[in-house]
This record gives structure tokens, sequence and C-alpha cells, in this order.
């Protein structure tokens, strides 16, 4: 039993719990893991003049994910400069979903509580401008914990194609509507269900600009009460890759209200009332069967990261999902992974002659 069947028969009256993988790691990490301890300075520093760059860049282009360990390295700027080597053009936070802070110049916070699941996703595919590839600093982690997962995107695509689900989502494409409050409204007040305000994801305190740049961004928007901006962007649930000339699955349940299972302050709400929605393209709302699908052709081609301090990896949007469990910290434990956006592309779906 393949596991896109066996979730069929999980409990109707439990929330979706992703299971991230198999147990096995369906990408080798050997493939894509690389010691930069082979390759430093005399000062103990990577050599970034030297061939681990262009080491790094062989194995991302043929595997989609490159993890460096043992670099050494203890601050996001010297993690920044690493990735760089890969990520060679980057792209601003502007319009995004989660409330994240610049730790530094092109480095943000995760932006999400460390007690919420964060299910499987493509980043910013809720747009139509997202990015090509991202990298993640760990600047400190969970000894023994805190994996990243990441999913091999092109045998899920393949899996879920041949489920009646995926060519379902083929033909519909998907409808992603995001709530975002006002901060002003809020001011003084506990932040009880809220996401994020406006004017953090569009990085302005003009409500005419806001709606500019969703706009630039492929959202449709309109004003509900207390100044909250609902925006609504309508998409393919695949997109074209051009590295291997496919269509790719470019869409999961993470822009579905059940993205709050877990999340402080919003998890209480109904889905109807939650920050974020996802329906089929012609607003439909997916089954309880077709969601555990969602989650489960992830999960069966996940791998895990394992963190230590200084560690940096990069992973391509086409190719690999990626998501983490709830985290529970011990007392005298700290994670903090920063973030990082490489090259913006302006989405084209799929198109017609690609599958």
């Amino acid at each position: 039993m393949t596991i896109l069947e066996d979730a069929e028969l999980r409990p109707l009256d439990n929330l979706i719990e992703p299971r991230w993988w198999t147990g096995a790691p369906a990408t080798d990490p050997s493939r894509f893991t690389i010691d930069a301890a082979d390759h430093r300075m005399n000062d103990g520093r990577p050599d970034l003049q030297g061939d681990l760059p262009l080491r790094m860049r062989e194995v991302f282009a043929d595997v989609g994910v490159v993890h460096v360990v043992n670099t050494g390295l203890t601050e996001h700027s010297d993690m920044r400069a690493l990735a760089a080597t890969v990520i060679d053009a980057e792209m601003s936070y502007a319009g995004g979903a989660n409330p994240r802070e610049r730790i530094e110049p092109n480095v943000y916070e995760v932006g999400a509580p460390l007690e919420a699941r964060l299910h499987y996703h493509h980043e910013m595919a809720y747009l139509a401008k997202s990015t090509r590839l991202l990298g993640f600093l760990a600047k400190s982690v969970v000894p023994g914990g805190g994996q990243t997962y990441v999913s091999d995107n092109i045998a899920a695509t393949d899996a879920l194609l041949a489920t009646e689900f995926g060519q379902r989502l083929r033909e519909l494409g998907v409808c992603y509507r995001r709530d975002l409050t006002d901060r002003d409204t809020f001011a003084g007040r506990l932040n009880y269900g809220v996401y994020n305000h406006w004017q953090q994801s569009f990085g302005t305190e003009d409500p005419d600009e806001a709606v500019q740049r969703a706009n630039e961004r492929g959202l449709v928007s309109d004003w509900g009460p207390d100044r909250l901006l609902r925006t609504h962007y309508r998409s393919s649930a695949f997109e074209y890759y051009p590295g291997l000339d496919r269509n790719l699955l470019f869409s999961s349940i993470a822009d579905h209200g059940m993205w709050f299972d877990t999340w402080p302050l919003v998890q209480h709400l109904p889905y109807d009332q939650r920050p974020l929605g996802l329906t089929f393209g012609d607003g439909t709302e997916f089954t309880r069967h077709e969601l555990e699908q969602y989650v489960a052709v992830y999960d069966a081609h996940g791998t895990p990261i394992d963190w230590s301090v200084g560690d940096v990896a990069i992973v391509c949007n086409y190719r690999f999902a990626h998501g983490r469990p709830e985290i529970r910290l011990e007392p005298g434990q700290d994670r903090e992974l920063g973030v990082m956006l490489g090259e913006q592309f302006d989405r084209v779906g799929a198109l017609d002659d690609k599958w």
C-alpha cells in the first residue's frame, strides 16, 4: 500500500499531521552534503577563493540542494557570504506571508514561532513573483533535533499526477486567500488571532501603496473592517521549470487554514476565519481526503537536514519543497536559522505542452 492510499485510513476527527518522511531519506544526503573542513584557509574559515564555491554550485545544479557542514562559522554575515557563492542574486521579502524581520541585510528570520508546524511548501508560491532558490544559515541549533525537511518535488509531481486529485489540480488550479491585519488597529492590544500586518508584509505605511504593491505581485485586493487587507491570487498548482523543461508541482496545504493548526493565538479559529485560505481555482473546497493526499505526497519523498552551528543549506524552490515539525526547546536551548531569498522570477504557471 502506498502512502497516498494509506492516507484515507487516517481518522477523520483528527488533525492531518505530516509524517515528513518514510524513515529513510528519499534523497541520499551524501549526494548533497559537502564537508567544509576539507576547504579551509589557515585561519580555519572556508576558502571562498578555492574550489569550495565551485563544488557547491556543481552539487546544487546536480541535486537541487546543497548542505555545507563543518564551516566553523558563527555569524550570519559570514554564512551569508558562503551562501552567496551559489545565491548570486537576491530578492527582498516584499508581499510575503510570514511576519519576517530582517536579521541583517538580505537575511531574514523564519517568521514563525518554533512551536508552529510548518507544512511542506514552496517559498512564495502564493504570489506572481516567487524565488528560484533560498538559503538557510544555522546560527543556533537544537542538538539532536530541530531538523528541516526537504521533499523531492520531481518525484512528488509524478506521484500526484498519477492520482485523480492531481489531475483535478492540473485542470482547476488553486486560489490563495490572505487576510492581512492593520498594525495601527492592534496597537496596544494582544495580538490575538494576528498573523501578519499589511504594513510589514508590503513594507509601507501607505494603504494605497500597499494595494499597488499587492497588484504588482498579481494579487487582487480589497479592504475589510478595521483596515483589513484581503488578497486573492489564482494560479496554476504547477509551475514550468526551465531547468528540466517540464511542469512541477508548486503548491501545498501550507497555504490552507491548516497552516495554523499548531500556531499560537490563531489555532483556535475556525478555518474560514484563519488568515490564510486555499481552494481549487474555481473556489471549490478541498475534501478531507484530497488534503491528506496533498500532505502524503510530500511526506513520501522527504529527507531530513540535521543542523549544526555554521551549517549553510541552499534549496532549489522548484525541485524541492521544505518544511519542519514543531520544535520544543529545553531550558537553555535556542534555534535560529537565517533565511536568504535568491533570484526573483515571474510565475508563468504550467505550460500546456510541458507535462
